[in-house]
């Protein structure tokens, strides 16, 4: 009850909390140097504003976010972006991980990331812990889920997403019975006869109206609720990860049941996810649309200039604010904020995270004397299926591809991860070169 005596409502009575991850190393080198949640999206965003909107937007504002590595800029991305004011209660806290008296290890999972902070949760009120991933790409109301959690009398409500064969045996399925409690879950399962005893019936798929043609299985979008008290008991023990160790040991013994959530989710965890997440943005009817002003998707607030296009060729493109663009050819790419593209460059799929900062006039000067192009992607220049990083020099007449190079491989200039040449943050490439 509120100290008016009034019901509160699910929103006040959940607690929602945002995993980091650990080192991001399936999306190196773009977390070389930040943390994964930190990566930027979408040419303004970065990973983390997915999650966190999705909070918001279901009217969630008490969000822990849990990290480790790399979170300078992460937690300097949260303190300029997500300020409630003082009467709706509402915060955005970040915990990182750190040794104490009693911890000399960091986070090793999920499940003890979520133990080794609880007692900062439990000094806040709550019903339910919602518990999100910080590298996925969905739009989701979860009160929804909560409404349902808390009708089903659930201890544990996991959401799902219906997919096809083909994907089902790189994901944890899940097999639900007709009041969508979990009777079953088996981790990527491979063999044929446990994926065919593991799709939706027609009846099923009937009574939850899930679309699509042939196999349908339900897969684990690693979003769960938790009861409170349910939550403490599980974590009385070593197990260090709720997907893998915990959850699997609920079903079939205390009330688990599926969400089945049916829309556009991507797990951002590769490069090549993250790549072609990206490129899909660009066509005229994107899987997930930032258009939507209904549920937002909130950022940082930068106050900068619209971009200017002095002349060249857009064909289906996301630019930012704060772009100079000359005679450019750009095709199915994203452009982040400040990017600076020149006379007569030649850019098809790809991604250009953009710039923290304008250089100034004896910075290029400086640069040059000492043998490095200015910031941006300069005249001339040709890059196909590739990722720009921030804060990148790119000079005059480079040629930057993957064709004909090993899918994964590292050079002195730059990296290929999954068939994609990406250019480090502050990468440096010098005039002419093709590689």
């Amino acid at each position: 009850m509120s100290p008016t005596g009034t019901p509160r409502d699910i929103s006040e009575r959940t607690l929602s909390i945002i995993m980091g991850g650990g080192q991001g190393t399936r999306l190196f080198p773009l977390t070389r140097e930040r943390a994964k949640p930190a990566v930027p999206l979408a040419g303004k965003y970065r990973l983390v504003d997915i999650p966190l909107s999705n909070c918001i937007n279901s009217g969630l504002k008490r969000i822990y976010l849990l990290t480790q590595f790399n979170s300078a800029s992460l937690h300097r991305h949260i303190s300029q972006s997500y300020t409630f004011d003082h009467f709706s209660g509402g915060f955005v806290g970040i915990l990182a991980a750190e040794q104490t008296f009693s911890s000399t290890s960091w986070y090793q999972g999920t499940a003890d990331a979520v133990r080794k902070n609880i007692t900062h949760f439990l000094n806040h009120s709550f019903d339910y812990a919602l518990i999100l991933s910080g590298d996925q790409l969905y739009r989701m109301n979860f009160r929804a889920m909560l409404v349902q959690h808390e009708a089903s009398r659930a201890d544990l409500t996991i959401a799902t997403i219906p997919v096809a064969r083909s994907e089902a045996s790189s994901l944890g399925i899940m097999q639900i019975d007709g009041e969508r409690r979990i009777t079953r879950f088996v981790e990527k399962p491979k063999d044929a006869d446990t994926l065919d005893s593991l799709r939706l019936t027609p009846e099923l798929k009937k009574t939850f109206d899930v679309s699509g043609e042939g196999d349908q299985y339900l897969a684990s979008m690693g979003i769960y609720v938790f009861n409170r008290d349910f939550l403490l008991r599980l974590l009385k023990n070593d197990l260090t990860d709720f997907g893998k160790h915990i959850i699997p040991s609920t079903i079939g013994r205390d009330r688990v049941f599926s969400h089945v959530f049916q829309g556009y989710w991507e797990d951002i965890g590769t490069i090549r996810s993250f790549f072609e997440a990206n490129v899909d943005l660009t066509s005229e009817l994107p899987r997930f649309n930032f258009f939507d002003m209904e549920h937002p998707i909130f950022t940082r607030p930068r106050f900068l200039p619209a971009s200017k296009i002095n002349g060249g060729t857009v064909d289906h493109a996301v630019i930012s604010d704060g772009c100079i663009i000359t005679r450019a050819c750009i095709r199915d790419s994203t452009i982040g904020v400040r990017s600076l593209i020149c006379d007569g460059a030649e850019l098809n799929r790809v991604i250009v995270m953009g710039n923290d900062y304008y250089e100034s006039g004896e910075s290029i000067r400086e640069n040059r004397e000492a043998g490095r192009p200015p910031v941006g992607i300069g005249p001339g220049t040709r890059i196909d299926n590739a990722i720009i990083d921030k804060n990148a020099r790119i000079g005059a007449n480079c040629v930057l591809t993957p064709a004909g190079k090993p899918e994964n491989s590292d050079h002195p200039l730059y990296y290929i991860r999954d068939g994609v040449l990406i250019v480090p943050k502050n990468g440096v490439i010098p005039d002419n070169p093709v590689t």
